[in-house]
């Protein structure tokens, strides 16, 4: 036992001068204050304490010494505790109460040290009975490491990424005490005694943290990092610490029934550790028990009730994300602000509050009129009201039908551009909430921000009706300006009927022309009954197109000729589409231009193109008109026109990925170019002669 003696003496020994060079270097270094106060205090305690164990290890001085040493040991442990935490106070983590917490777990390791200090229990085995005293004294110096730990892991997780460089070494010298420490303990708890040789290689593995801690010290002149400790990692780690304490307990229960219980104990133990496993997880899966520890973590550790940043990225992304209806979104988005599970939505309509949506609760039927005195409380005061508390205002009684809502505790006004636009009822929160204006602010915030949600929502909505009746409209002005053409084609052939009944020709062309017209009123009925404006595009021979649109006008003067120089031409089209834009063409070339003028329709290749081309000798347009008018829809010199023609040929040829130009001189007449893509896999097959 001399040899362990003396190698543990020298090892403390070692972590004596390390850390007492150390502070002498603070004290000499710089002016000592803030931060360097509590450091100094730190080191020079743990430079006390390791010659102290040094000394008794050496000499076995007795148990007064042993207790000096016990002491030492608990307030070095503490003042690192405390200056970790000083570290982290810069993001609004309340000193006091922190400090109350270390001040309780050191006077408990004190209290238990006094009947047990650390070197008698060198001398525990388990072949000795088993001392309360002994196990509380490892145990609550088990539970100072791993509050060290998770102060560590809090430092370095909540410190900026750019700033780590400043705190990384510093870390990793805390997070080596602690972890020393939990090892040591945790050996000793479960083995029942302190092994040796981890006991004297404790001072060696100190000293080692000072150069680390010396590179940090230089790397941070005044130890002040700004810091955020996030609530939500606050909240994990105090849920791992609970269940770390809880799984403790039961195994100590579970160990002691083991030893009292004779034949049953290992049967009592099983049972023991399989039920703290159930429990454990209930309360793991248990939404209330989760509102409760955060709400107790925002009450005593945080000076604000809610970290915004947080709550305002998950709000907006609890409005934003795809899944139930806005309406129902926005309630569970309100709701959590104050935890509550269940609320419903009224949206101001047709000059009422109608039910908009419900989360958890019945449906509600009930409306509000916009000009009850409820809703101008709401809209003039922008009060947050709570359940029992509107009562005592006469100007505005309590609606009874917010009685049909089980639980009723909060009406939220969703206020939009200064008008109430609508409100949330929520039930009562999964634990106790305290109501004070930092709530109130939050929850008017958060019901405008909604608002414009749902107002938003309600607008895309109306647009969309809005934009079907326009595509109704659209279609039937096309339908209207079909029927105007075929109109014109049958006042033509009426008109040349009279000078022409008699002969044969006349008499083909115009049953031909008829029979035309009633193929394109019957596609025009099966797109109407259809409801849609466009066809499946297919290969359609650009020849047999123009040949259809032309055949229409056999009888009019002038009469369109017909100029194909390649048939094998094919285009991805709406066969029915194109040949209608054709005759629009034709149309406006025949009204353009005199009896003795002429038309032509012409197609041709160009590269990998197809083009044709409507050209007449009538009375032209000028370039303003070209350019101001002539694509603008509604926009007509006809007395009978409707000005759509033009616009829609253009629109579905682009739409085809083509080109549409025009050229035209006044008094010299017009030319409409059409350029379309070639098929090129259907240009082999030649078209119908």
């Amino acid at each position: 036992m001399e040899g362990a003696a003396l190698v543990a003496s020298a090892s403390h020994g070692i972590g004596a001068v390390a850390f007492a060079a150390f502070s002498l270097l603070l004290l000499l270094g710089r002016r000592v204050q803030g931060q360097h106060r509590l450091l100094l205090t730190a080191c020079a305690l743990t430079a006390t304490w390791s010659a102290a164990t040094a000394l008794h290890d050496y000499f076995v001085l007795g148990v007064a010494v042993a207790q000096v040493a016990r002491v030492l040991e608990t307030f070095r442990t503490a003042a690192w505790l405390v200056f970790l935490m000083l570290l982290l106070q810069p993001s609004g983590l309340p000193a006091k109460r922190l400090l109350a917490v270390v001040a309780l777990l050191s006077m408990t390791q004190l209290a238990t040290g006094e009947l047990a200090p650390v070197t008698i229990v060198l001398g525990y085995n388990a072949s000795q009975p088993a001392d309360p005293a002994l196990i509380a004294t490892i145990a609550s110096s088990l539970l100072l490491a791993v509050v060290g730990i998770l102060l560590v892991e809090q430092l370095y997780r909540c410190t900026p990424t750019r700033e780590r460089w400043g705190i990384k070494f510093a870390c990793l010298a805390f997070g080596t005490l602690f972890a020393y420490d939990f090892y040591l303990y945790s050996d000793a708890l479960l083995f029942r005694r302190v092994e040796p040789h981890l006991w004297a290689g404790r001072g060696v593995v100190d000293a080692l943290c000072v150069p680390l801690l010396a590179i940090t010290a230089a790397r941070n002149p005044g130890w002040k990092l700004e810091l955020f400790i996030s609530r939500k990692m606050m909240l994990r780690s105090a849920g791992l610490l609970a269940c770390a304490v809880y799984l403790m307990a039961m195994a100590a229960g579970g160990w002691y029934l083991r030893s009292v219980g004779g034949a049953w104990g290992p049967v009592m133990q099983l049972i023991c550790l399989c039920g703290a496993g159930l429990i454990l997880a209930g309360v793991l899966f248990s939404g209330a028990a989760r509102a409760r520890l955060r709400v107790f973590i925002s009450k005593h550790f945080y000076q604000g009730h809610f970290d915004y940043r947080n709550e305002w990225c998950r709000f907006t992304q609890v409005l934003s994300e795809v899944g139930p209806s806005p309406g129902e979104r926005a309630i569970q988005a309100v709701a959590a602000l104050v935890e509550s599970p269940a609320g419903a939505l009224w949206i101001r309509r047709n000059g009422a509050f109608e039910p908009a949506a419900s989360w958890n609760v019945p449906a509600q039927l009930a409306t509000e009129t916009t000009g009850s005195a409820f809703c101008r409380l709401l809209e003039g005061r922008q009060w947050i009201v709570v359940a029992g508390h509107l009562l005592r205002h006469a100007e505005a009684p309590y609606p009874a039908w917010l009685h049909g809502i089980p639980g009723l505790w909060l009406v939220v006004p969703l206020m939009l551009h200064g008008q109430l636009f609508g409100f949330i009822a929520l039930t009562g929160p999964r634990t106790p909430v305290a109501l004070n204006w930092e709530v109130f602010d939050v929850l008017r915030l958060a019901g405008s921000q909604a608002a414009s949600c749902l107002a938003h929502g309600e607008l895309a909505e109306r647009l969309s009706v809005a934009r079907q009746f326009e595509s109704f409209n659209r279609m039937t002005t096309f339908v209207v300006h079909d029927l105007k053409n075929l109109l014109s084609q049958h006042s033509l052939l009426l008109a040349n009927a009279q000078r022409h009944k008699d002969n044969p020709a006349f008499q083909k062309d115009m049953l031909a022309t008829l029979e035309h017209s009633v193929q394109k009123m019957t596609a025009m009925l099966h797109r109407l009954s259809r409801g849609d404006h466009a066809a499946e595009r297919s290969p359609h021979a650009l020849a047999d197109v123009l040949r259809r649109a032309i055949s229409g006008y056999a009888t009019a003067q002038p009469c369109p000729t017909l100029d194909i120089t390649d048939l094998t031409l094919f285009a991805l089209v709406d066969g029915q589409r194109l040949e209608r834009t054709v005759a629009h063409l034709l149309q406006n070339a025949m009204e353009a231009t005199p009896p003795d003028g002429h038309i032509t329709v012409s197609l041709r290749r160009l590269d990998e193109s197809a083009v044709i081309e409507v050209r007449d000798t009538g009375a032209g347009m000028s370039e303003a008109f070209m350019r101001e008018r002539l694509f603008r829809p509604f926009e007509t010199t006809k007395p009978a026109g409707m000005g759509i023609g033009v616009y829609e040929s253009r629109e579905y040829i682009r739409e085809l990925g083509g080109r549409f130009d025009v050229d035209s001189r006044p008094g010299f007449g017009s030319t409409f170019r059409i350029v379309l893509p070639l098929e090129l896999a259907a240009e082999k097959v030649p078209a119908m002669a």
